[in-house]
């Protein structure tokens, strides 16, 4: 597979699953604009990751949240490489709180960052795509929550809930411009955003053991879902999602 020749924008670039993403996509030929928000030493790392690769990146600070930032995206995508090719929703938060105790603060951050950002995102890339012709990719990356319940994680599951009708929805409308508007939902995956989980034997424990493959998933491997969403072999996928979860959706107690 080759993406030689393809312009990428990956939201929430320079960490975890966004970054195995920027790393996958170059190391299949394509060029990288990378959204941050902090760590412009890790972001400047990437880059050079990226050129040793043979491709170009540029890092862009950009607060999703806000339109004008993601507007920036594309321009600097367009001004750089002269198009967009595909359009990775990646960034995400989460407040880790239930129903019953989250503020309109955190509901307000999560959802905007979550998915605003992935609603404004596909716009301006579907936009830009259609004026310059020949179709595209717009990958949201969602979660397995997308559709199975969290409890005490309550607006970050209506986010991903929102991402997945988006994507349907959005799929549909943009089919006769061929652009492609699928996601990818990982399950538990080894990034910092499950750190506290991560640090606490126990509770690896108990979360290993509902998985039936036994462990949480490397960035990489989410990455290398993406890439090939992006690629030829993906060619007639649209207004759908695949899951990459290591089977945690379908685990049974056998009871």
């Amino acid at each position: 597979m080759s993406l030689k020749g393809k312009v990428a924008i990956v939201t929430g670039g320079n960490s975890g699953i966004g970054m195995a993403i920027v790393l996958k996509l170059a190391e299949y030929g394509a060029n990288i604009v990378i959204d941050y928000v902090a760590h412009l030493e890790a972001t400047e790392a990437l880059e050079k990751k990226v050129a040793a690769l043979g491709d170009q990146a540029i890092g862009v600070d950009a607060d999703v949240s806000k339109i004008a930032d993601l507007k920036k995206l594309i321009d600097t995508a367009v001004q750089k490489f002269g198009r967009i090719n595909i359009m990775v929703n990646n960034a995400g938060i989460e407040t880790r709180t239930s129903v019953l105790e989250t503020t309109e603060a955190q509901y307000e951050k999560v959802l905007a960052i979550n998915l605003k950002s992935a609603f404004f995102g596909t716009q301006l890339a579907a936009q830009q795509m259609i004026k310059q012709g020949g179709g595209g990719r717009i990958i949201n990356i969602t979660s397995v929550h997308e559709d199975w319940p969290m409890p005490s994680n309550t607006a970050y599951c209506l986010s991903k809930g929102g991402i997945r009708m988006l994507t349907r929805t959005a799929g549909i409308e943009l089919a006769p411009h061929k652009i492609l508007v699928v996601g990818v939902g990982p399950g538990a995956v080894a990034t910092p955003i499950n750190l506290s989980t991560m640090k606490d034997p126990a509770l690896m424990k108990k979360l290993d053991d509902a998985i039936p493959l036994g462990r949480m998933a490397r960035p990489d491997e989410i990455a290398s879902v993406v890439a090939f969403m992006a690629g030829d072999g993906a060619s007639y996928m649209t207004a759908t999602t695949v899951f990459v979860d290591g089977g945690i959706m379908h685990s049974s107690p056998g009871l």
